[in-house]
């Protein structure tokens, strides 16, 4: 909302200092510090309004250790974390932006749908939440919205260059480029690093080309929003675990929407992606302002209403960039978390058909209550898990000269 005001008071009226908003640096900023401004600032009397009207957590006897003192811990704390989203990112970023609008419409969307979960279990008493069913159509709903604007959008585009950027004696040299619809993706690990879906499937025809991609487009909004939902098990993790990854999606977003720097790594250059760079501060600061609640011993939960949120951001966001094959990496905490929930179950299955009772690979899943089985303590177990994750983010920005 801020940006066409300052955009109007710079080029109309030049009004001295109104360019700063120009810089994505200090619009990033911004929304970052609003973002932690309106979590720590305004979380102790959402906290407080959560608690008055009894919306507490209902806690499964699952045996761990420090589990029922848990027990009627205010939920649904979600509700700050998408305020301190949407709030900066309305004042900070370009509205008129595709990408930005499409993370809006998701932010809202999946809250929405976690929201609703919450409520069955917190006001209906029914700890099952909402049926498994409809959550995945919900999430099918935003991966046909995302995947048809990616491909259909003009504004969705990738720009090749013929001639290679460069910077002699202090002056850019503007090479010549082509902006061109493309369902292209970066390939980690790769030379030459570009994969083509169009080329990839277009041996089953070009009609079949774009329902295919929104197939793809559906299962990685999916999985990744279902691995933030696992992983939100224990106090910080998923919100830690997000913070990091975000901070790793900004980068991208910053590098990826500068054609010097982009032309410079070899990367994909993504014209008005740099936008994203605003809502990713936001993100982070969402994430990190409501850490300072949710670290052991948490004070609030996020409750399905942000970890649907969290890790459905996380992967449009991946999308927009044409970094959605580096998730796996990325996002190895929440794979990780999600593999292991489907070996336990799987194994189970599988050993109580063949031997008559079923067995166990872990002691408890999702991975984190394993360690917990263990004797480990939780905060332990958070930090370690941060750790591991900080270094798939080095490795994930590490694949930027690894070509």
């Amino acid at each position: 909302m801020l940006y066409p005001i300052f955009d109007y008071l710079d080029r109309v009226l030049d009004i001295p200092g109104t360019g700063v908003f120009r810089y994505i640096s200090f619009r990033a900023g911004m929304a970052a510090v609003f973002s932690l401004i309106i979590t720590i600032t305004f979380g102790k009397a959402i906290i407080d309004w959560i608690r008055r009207r009894q919306i507490g957590e209902t806690v499964r006897d699952l045996g761990l250790e420090g589990q029922t003192q848990k027990k009627g811990t205010p939920t649904m704390g979600g509700i700050m974390m998408i305020a301190a989203i949407l709030i900066p990112t309305l004042l900070f970023a370009n509205l008129k932006n595709i990408y930005v609008i499409l993370l809006l419409i998701t932010t809202v969307w999946l809250g929405l749908i976690g929201f609703l979960d919450d409520y069955i279990k917190v006001f209906r008493k029914n700890k099952e939440g909402l049926k498994g069913r409809f959550k995945i159509v919900g999430q099918i709903g935003i991966g046909i919205i995302v995947g048809t604007t990616l491909y259909l959008h003009d504004d969705v585009v990738i720009r090749e260059f013929s001639t290679p950027v460069s910077v002699e004696s202090g002056v850019v040299e503007t090479p010549a480029f082509q902006d061109v619809k493309a369902l292209k993706t970066t390939i980690p690990f790769v030379k030459n690093n570009e994969l083509n879906y169009e080329n990839l499937l277009g041996f089953l025809g070009e009609s079949m080309t774009p329902i295919l991609y929104i197939l793809v487009v559906i299962f990685i909004i999916t999985a990744v929003s279902n691995g933030a939902n696992i992983t939100d098990g224990i106090d910080g993790l998923a919100a830690g675990t997000s913070a990091i990854i975000g901070l790793t999606i900004a980068i991208f977003a910053y590098l990826s929407g500068n054609a010097i720097f982009s032309q410079y790594l070899n990367i994909m250059y993504i014209p008005n992606s740099g936008e994203l760079v605003i809502f990713a501060s936001a993100f982070i600061g969402a994430c990190v302002g409501f850490l300072w609640y949710n670290a052991y011993p948490a004070q609030v939960f996020m409750g399905d209403t942000g970890s649907l949120m969290l890790g459905g951001v996380i992967a449009v966001l991946a999308l927009t960039l044409r970094k959605e094959l580096l998730i796996p990496i990325m996002c190895g905490i929440f794979l990780i978390e999600n593999v292991s929930v489907m070996l336990q179950v799987s194994y189970f299955k599988y050993t109580k058909r063949k031997y008559g009772e079923g067995r166990r690979i872990f002691l408890m899943s999702p991975l984190h209550h394993h360690y917990q089985k263990k004797g480990i303590q939780e905060a332990k177990i958070v930090t370690r898990f941060w750790i591991v994750g900080i270094l798939l983010a080095v490795i994930t920005l590490a694949t930027l000269k690894l070509r």
